[in-house]
């Protein structure tokens, strides 16, 4: 689901918890990445446009430093137009079967959550 401007969240400027965003970012970095490659700068803007917030380049980066020395990622120079050059990430296949583990991961995190947190689960058989 796109979240847009006009989304009542994002127009109130409303922030994710922190903690939230830290423990998922490499995930969202990734998906970000499975469209080709972009810069920091285009993942930063492509997660905040689906309602994700601001996230900090002095968040990013180092994941994505560490994304490229584990593998998932390869960086390559781009020449700017009429500015200075950007360096470009794109996922390696190694980074795409990442993505596609922990997006099994995260739909049975999410499923687990939601049947623990509902109000109306059944009770029996746990202890306080």
């Amino acid at each position: 689901m796109e979240v847009s401007a006009a989304d009542p969240r994002v127009a109130a400027g409303i922030e994710w918890p922190s903690d939230w965003l830290r423990a998922t970012l490499g995930f969202l970095a990734l998906r970000a990445l499975s469209a080709g490659p972009s810069y920091g700068y285009a993942i930063i803007s492509e997660l905040e446009r689906h309602g994700f917030g601001t996230i900090k380049g002095g968040t990013l980066y180092p994941l994505l430093t560490r994304y490229e020395t584990a593998g998932l990622v390869t960086t390559e120079w781009r020449a700017g137009e009429g500015g200075p050059g950007r360096k470009y990430f794109a996922l390696t296949d190694q980074g795409r079967s990442e993505l596609t583990r922990l997006g099994g991961d995260w739909e049975r995190f999410v499923e687990t959550s939601v049947q623990y947190l509902d109000p109306a689960r059944s009770t029996e058989g746990t202890s306080a």
